[in-house]
């Protein structure tokens, strides 16, 4: 129960967040007399800047760094991460980093590895 009023409340902020970097990118976008095509692109990339910014993405980029991702592995991850609210959200924080020790412990690598560790987090959140 308490993790899933931490949950909602973390989402609340995130989106009271998201909705104050939206009203700010609109008043500089005025501030800079944008209209139209020039006006959408602004709004887009602020907005996008806005949201990497979040607290979330903040933790999902530290995430990609412990797993050393890069490039296009490491955007993909970032922004599935960020759209499931952040690394906390996927379970246990330490659930990975136990089913990691144990997947270590039994020798594990690759496939076998992540099947094991995705199997082993998903038992600790039920």
């Amino acid at each position: 129960m308490f993790k899933k009023i931490t949950a909602t409340l973390a989402a609340l902020f995130l989106c009271a967040g998201l909705a104050q970097a939206a009203d700010s990118c609109d008043k500089q976008a005025e501030d800079k007399k944008l209209a139209g095509a020039a006006k959408t692109s602004f709004l887009k990339k602020c907005n996008a800047d806005s949201a990497a910014a979040s607290p979330a993405a903040a933790a999902c980029d530290a995430a990609a760094a412990e797993k050393k991702l890069a490039g296009a592995a490491k955007a993909s991850f970032t922004k599935k991460c960020v759209a499931d609210g952040g690394p906390a959200a996927a379970g246990k924080p330490d659930a990975a980093a136990a089913c990691d020790k144990q997947a270590a412990e039994k020798k594990l690598a690759g496939a076998a590895k992540t099947s094991f560790t995705k199997k082993c987090v998903a038992d600790a959140k039920g």
